[in-house]
């Protein structure tokens, strides 16, 4: 403070000076030069502006990230130094020479060495100087922004620079370091650390007649302090939001599903996965749902050589058709609507394309729905995903990717009985090839079509209550990030020719279904069971409380790739498999529920047949 402050007075003096010099050099007819004069109005200037600096508290500015309220404040600042001298100017009529000319001349001269001094700083942390001169508008929404100040910093900058879409209006900033309280950033006020979020809140709910949304940066968004920050903003009626430091910083967008992990979002490299995919031919089945698509950006980023894509929606085949083709005009995309349950078009693209690189995303997921349809769910996931796997074997596709599921282990239900099935079935046939196989288990995918996420937030929206089959339930959670790397990375570990392994995410601990509601309601500024109620509805057909992710005769090792593990697992080597798949699709090409499910679980030991006995009373 003392620096800038120190600055700011010696830049004063000198302009008094100049002035001095300047008045005196243009004078017509030129006497002597009024040392004393210059002295007395130096002096006395010096002391204004130290006045009037101190007053308005502009040495609490940090300079390298000045912003256009701090610009208003220096000037407010320049003005009032002048209208304390005046006086002074006034009593000292008879020593001072031309004192109203000077005087401006000096304001001039001082205005433009303060704010270079400050573009400088400016210029050295955002290559911006001007930036200091973007205005904020007024009638923009009021936040109260939480993180550590050198995430802060980036984020205040680009909030202060006007856009189309969003203006936003910062009121304050709380440091979670809790250092530097009483300064400013940017003409931002540093109100105080986490210890002071509630009194700030009160404060500026009762200023303003309404609660500020709380926007979140930095080590605010690490998950134990959010849920410190929630515990306090909820019982406010404070809604949360996020923001980051990268250049879309000044989006201010609801908190993304990452931030709801019981642990660390994994930023898998894309490194390995380059050599893959840059230049080959890929092929996507299931690429317009919310994996296939996410998967479909990351490969289309990679240059690849060819990418084509299934699905069996016209809508989202097009959606994502769309929206590459703008992002990437020069890359070869074929977008092809066929569903992997027809053999006979599955051969036909895939002898089209002569794909290098399959990843299979294609299937029926959701667990309920596929204990009441039995025979679609046969027919998609297990039938489809053999169908592309031999259709990728008999083109001499190097690497097939299949997307499996931790409901596979152990099985409980239809829909992770033919995936563990598939699992069997595509290590099979990689054996039986020259095709590298890799199968990727998954966790629940935060915000993928039909998940928890988006039924939580309708029912948040639609003012509860938040249903919740077992208040003990857990579940192990990914984002949609995470597992489009996962299988990308899977990929680019499976090189060895007719093998096949399967390749887990370390996730940590599952997480409870019932904290990540609360997680969410708090999210909203409400508080749980209070202005939302969370009621329980019982587990529903086929559902586990607890998942696991490996069976126990698995053996898992690390990889070359930190947080994903490999599983070997021993596939069945009964010559009856190949002829038992067959009567299991037929039955199911035929409808016939109760031969389908007496097959599944026959092929399916950790399912059995009396699993599947049960689940056919329970449809019938």
């Amino acid at each position: 403070m003392l620096l800038t402050l120190g600055f700011d007075l010696a830049v004063a003096a000198g302009a008094m000076i100049v002035a001095n010099v300047l008045m005196w050099w243009t004078a017509e007819p030129r006497g002597a030069f009024p040392v004393s004069s210059t002295v007395v109005s130096t002096i006395a200037f010096t002391a204004a502006v130290a006045a009037g600096f101190l007053m308005l508290r502009i040495q609490t500015q940090v300079w390298r990230h000045i912003g256009w309220p701090d610009a208003l404040r220096v000037m407010q600042a320049v003005a009032l130094s002048g209208l304390i001298y005046l006086p002074i100017a006034g009593l000292l009529n008879g020593a001072l020479s031309q004192p109203w000319g000077v005087l401006l001349t000096a304001l001039l001269i001082w205005t433009i060495g303060l704010f270079t001094g400050r573009m400088v700083a400016l210029s050295r942390s955002t290559q911006k100087p001007l930036q200091i001169f973007s205005p904020v508008a007024k009638d923009a929404r009021p936040i109260l922004l939480i993180g550590d100040v050198p995430s802060c910093i980036g984020v205040i900058r680009r909030l202060q620079t006007p856009t189309e879409t969003q203006n936003f209006r910062l009121l304050g900033l709380i440091d979670t370091d809790g250092n530097d309280p009483g300064r400013a950033i940017r003409g931002v006020p540093i109100m105080g650390g986490l210890d002071d979020l509630s009194n700030v809140l009160d404060i500026l709910s009762v200023r303003y007649e309404n609660t500020p949304w709380v926007a979140l940066t930095g080590a605010a968004r690490d998950r134990k302090t959010m849920m410190q920050i929630l515990d306090v903003t909820s019982a406010h009626g404070a809604e949360i939001m996020a923001l980051s430091g990268e250049e879309t910083a000044h989006l201010l967008e609801p908190v993304r599903p990452a931030d709801l992990l019981a642990r660390p979002e994994r930023r898998l490299s894309i490194a390995p996965v380059r050599s893959k995919i840059e230049g080959a031919r890929v092929l996507i089945t299931g690429g317009g749902g919310t994996i296939g698509s996410e998967l479909a950006r990351q490969v289309a980023g990679l240059n690849p050589a060819q990418l084509t894509i299934i699905d069996s929606c016209e809508y989202n085949l097009y959606a994502i058709d769309m929206e590459l083709t703008k992002q990437f005009p020069d890359l070869n995309i074929r977008a092809r609507l066929g569903d992997v349950r027809d053999a006979n078009r599955v051969r036909d693209i895939f002898q089209s394309a002569q794909p290098q690189v399959v990843i299979h995303a294609a299937a029926l997921k959701h667990v309920p729905l596929m204990e009441r349809n039995v025979c679609e769910a046969i027919l998609t996931n297990v039938s489809g995903a053999v169908n592309c796997a031999q259709a990728a074997a008999a083109i001499g596709a190097n690497s097939f990717v299949f997307i499996s599921t931790d409901k596979a282990v152990d099985p409980d239900n239809v829909m992770g009985a033919t995936k563990r099935l598939a699992e069997i079935a595509i290590s099979r046939i990689a054996e039986d090839s020259e095709m590298a196989a890799a199968m990727v288990r998954f966790g629940n995918v935060l915000g993928s079509s039909g998940s928890v996420v988006p039924l939580f937030e309708k029912q948040i929206t639609d003012g509860g209550p938040v249903t919740i089959t077992d208040l003990g339930v857990t579940r192990y959670f990914m984002t949609v990030e995470e597992a489009s790397a996962l299988v990308l990375q899977a990929g680019a570990l499976q090189h060895e020719c007719g093998n096949s392994d399967i390749y887990v995410l370390d996730m940590g601990e599952p997480m409870p279904i019932l904290q990540l509601a609360e997680t969410l309601i708090r999210l909203k500024g409400l508080i749980p069971g209070v202005d939302i109620e969370i009621k329980e509805t019982g587990l529903r057909a086929g559902e586990k409380m607890h998942e696991a992710l490996t069976y126990e005769h698995e053996t898992v090792t690390d990889t070359d790739v930190d947080g994903v593990l490999r599983v070997a697992s021993r596939a069945p080597s009964s010559e009856l498999f190949d002829k038992q798949l067959a009567v299991l699709i037929e039955a199911a090409s035929r409808r016939e529920r109760s031969e389908a499910l007496r097959m599944l679980g026959m092929m399916v030991p950790e399912y059995g047949v009396e699993r599947a006995a049960k689940a056919y009373k329970d449809i019938a």
